[in-house]
């Protein structure tokens, strides 16, 4: 099979319903920003190991579930509101084992929480273009809460936080 196709070569991509958009209209903006995302934390996956890696792990699996979505692609199997129980759960799981920040924090203690903070970002990103495009519900929950995980998975991977104020 070859990876390319020609047909975007015009500017343009398929969505999941085979219907024709410009590369820059907001769904791919969306799915866009998620894909990203994802290859952000493909880099704390290389860089980490153990239970963070697992972590990390499920969450690229999962994002792959919204891109389908946001492309009209998921054909029943996409973001479920289980899926954003589990991110509230994992926030949950993680807040309980340090304290957490009271003040805004310098990102980039260490390379694995930069990662993290720089994936929030891209999640955050996601979640505004989704946004625009009109994408709301389980979607746009998941996002939102995974942006909450992301920070507070880079919180417990720095150790110290690093207060914004002297």
């Amino acid at each position: 099979m070859k990876i390319y196709t020609r047909r975007g070569d015009d500017g343009s991509t398929a969505l999941g319903s085979g219907a024709r958009v410009s590369k820059d209209s907001p769904l791919p903006e969306a799915y866009g920003a998620v894909d990203e995302a994802q290859a952000v934390l493909g880099l704390v996956r290389a860089e980490a190991g153990g239970e963070l890696a697992e972590l990390v792990e499920q969450l690229e699996r999962d994002l792959w579930r919204v891109m389908g979505e946001l492309a009209g692609a998921a054909r029943g199997d996409g973001v479920t509101p289980g899926m954003v129980t589990w991110l509230e759960e994992q926030i949950d799981s993680l807040s309980d084992r340090f304290e957490m920040p009271q003040e805004f924090v310098v990102p980039g203690e260490n390379r694995v929480a930069a990662l993290l903070d720089h994936a929030r970002t891209v999640a955050r990103r996601a979640e505004r273009r989704a946004l625009a495009a009109g994408v709301g519900g389980d979607v746009l929950a998941y996002l939102n809460r995974l942006s909450d995980l992301l920070w507070v998975m880079a919180r417990w991977q720095a150790g110290e936080a690093l207060p914004s104020r002297d």
